[in-house]
């Protein structure tokens, strides 16, 4: 009895090579062993079971085509999103969100924040602009009060406190004079008896009297010239210099202000986010771990946050996780066929992560590698489409394939048992590359030969070599749990 099967079109791979790593193998091998050997035993009541008089289940080895894949879910997304992002700082709380999947126009409203901390806000700035306004405002009056005090003092105060100082002097002079002539005629009038010289000291004192007091307007004059000017001028010079300093500080304060009421109103009016062109939105995709979007009505966003996506829908693509075990064999340029529930595309791999994705309980700590899958521009293809995609690994034409059920690994080996004239006879064989159903044929068979499937539980020999490749597995397993308790 012969039987015929082909290549199952999305199988998973198996190992490349199955003598590669034996231990790792046999491990992996475990359950199918053991269900191999219970069927094995259920063979024991078949009638006629003797090796001479038992008909096998058997498969002629044949050319053919073997396409190796690996197949996976994922989901469509755009690989070119228009984000729309929180523009408002600090904390906003979202009171209203256009649902996913809506196709809007533009200008339509997409998001609305809460606005009440930011109209307070906007008041409170606008109240310390108007405040700043007036601040400066005075103080540019005191800037020219400054300014018009320098030349009123030059040209006014100063001027008349020396021309009266001037006037003093000049009477004082005059003062002088007089003293001097008085004194002399007293002295010539004392000469001729006619004055006593009473009367001629009281005219010596009275121009000393006048030179004192000539003198100090002199002085007068020069402290007015030489230190009190300077002294008003660096005065009115330095209250002049305060008051534009505090110029330019309140000018800069009114700016400040003004730039935060503007902001403020600006804030104000992105608490209404809108389309800036029409076209489909969606929520960004949300953590693995989390059972609702990022985006909902009463959530709480962040500034620079991604709150909404509008993709382009020419330029889609399928992102999804290629386990470590394979990731090896995948890169940019291998042929995928993605199929979606309403059609199947052929696709193209594009991108390769080179550092595999966070793993963790949400994953079943399992380690995979994010792949991109570029999908060719189709109508009706929309982000959060599920997809199954089979990556071609590889395809080995014409080559001799033998079924995975026909193969059993030992310590010796990989073999296969061929249907002989008499009885089976056991064959060592090697084997190349695999899938799920069949292997590559390296040496060792024939085309046209039969194979039996199954021979662990149709052939003693196998069932004991089975059995040994168990043993030695569980033992080597039990010897290497000690050690990784050990470990740190």
């Amino acid at each position: 009895m012969s039987a015929t099967t082909f290549p199952a079109k999305d199988a998973e791979p198996i190992a490349q090579e199955l003598p590669r790593d034996r231990g790792a193998t046999r491990i992996a091998a475990l359950l199918g062993i053991i269900a191999i050997i219970g069927a094995a035993a259920g063979a024991a009541f078949w009638p006629g079971s003797s090796s001479a008089s038992r008909e096998y289940l058997t498969h002629s080895i044949k050319r053919g085509s073997l396409t190796v894949s690996v197949t996976e879910q994922g989901t469509l997304e755009s690989s070119n999103n228009t984000e729309i992002k929180c523009k408002v700082r600090g904390f906003s709380t979202v009171t209203y969100v256009v649902p996913t999947g809506t196709v809007v126009e533009k200008g339509q409203e997409l998001v609305r924040l809460d606005t009440k901390v930011i109209e307070e806000q906007h008041s409170l700035t606008k109240t310390n602009t108007f405040i700043a306004q007036a601040t400066l405002a005075q103080t540019e009056a005191n800037v020219e009060t400054a300014k018009i005090a320098i030349d009123a003092y030059e040209q006014g105060r100063f001027k008349s406190q020396l021309q009266a100082l001037e006037k003093e002097l000049a009477a004082h002079k005059r003062n002088l004079r007089t003293a001097r002539k008085m004194y002399e005629r007293s002295r010539s009038l004392f000469r001729q008896g006619y004055v006593t010289d009473l009367e001629v000291e009281g005219n010596a004192f009275t121009v000393t009297q006048a030179e004192l007091e000539l003198k100090v307007k002199e002085t007068e004059i020069k402290v007015l010239k030489d230190f009190t000017r300077k002294m008003q001028l660096e005065t009115l010079h330095g209250n002049k210099t305060a008051s534009e300093s505090k110029l330019a500080a309140d000018q800069a304060g009114l700016a400040m202000e003004i730039k935060r009421r503007d902001r403020a109103a600006q804030e104000l009016e992105d608490c209404v986010i809108r389309a800036e062109k029409g076209g489909l939105i969606i929520y960004p995709s949300a953590a693995s771990w989390k059972s609702t979007p990022d985006i909902t009505e009463g959530a709480t966003v962040r500034k620079d946050q991604v709150l909404l996506l509008m993709p382009d829908l020419s330029q889609m693509q399928v992102k999804l996780g290629i386990h470590e075990s394979v990731i090896d064999r995948v890169e940019p340029g291998l042929k995928a066929i993605v199929t979606l529930p309403d059609r199947t595309l052929e696709a193209t791999v594009s991108e390769v992560a080179s550092v595999t994705r966070p793993a963790g309980w949400w994953t079943g700590n399992v380690v995979k590698y994010d792949t991109v899958i570029e999908l060719p521009s189709d109508k009706g293809l929309k982000p959060g489409m599920s997809a199954e995609v089979e990556v071609i690994l590889a395809v080995h034409p014409d080559v001799l394939l033998i079924p995975v059920a026909a193969v059993v690994e030992t310590e010796d080996g990989i073999f296969c048992w061929v249907q002989g004239e008499v009885e089976p006879e056991k064959r060592l064989i090697e084997l190349g590359d695999s899938n799920d159903v069949f292997i590559e044929v390296l040496a060792g068979l024939k085309e046209g030969e039969e194979v039996i499937l199954n021979p662990t539980a149709l052939l003693e020999e196998a069932e004991e070599d089975a059995l040994m490749t168990l043993t030695q597995a569980t033992s080597d397993s039990e010897a290497e749990s000690p050690e990784k308790t050990a470990q740190p």
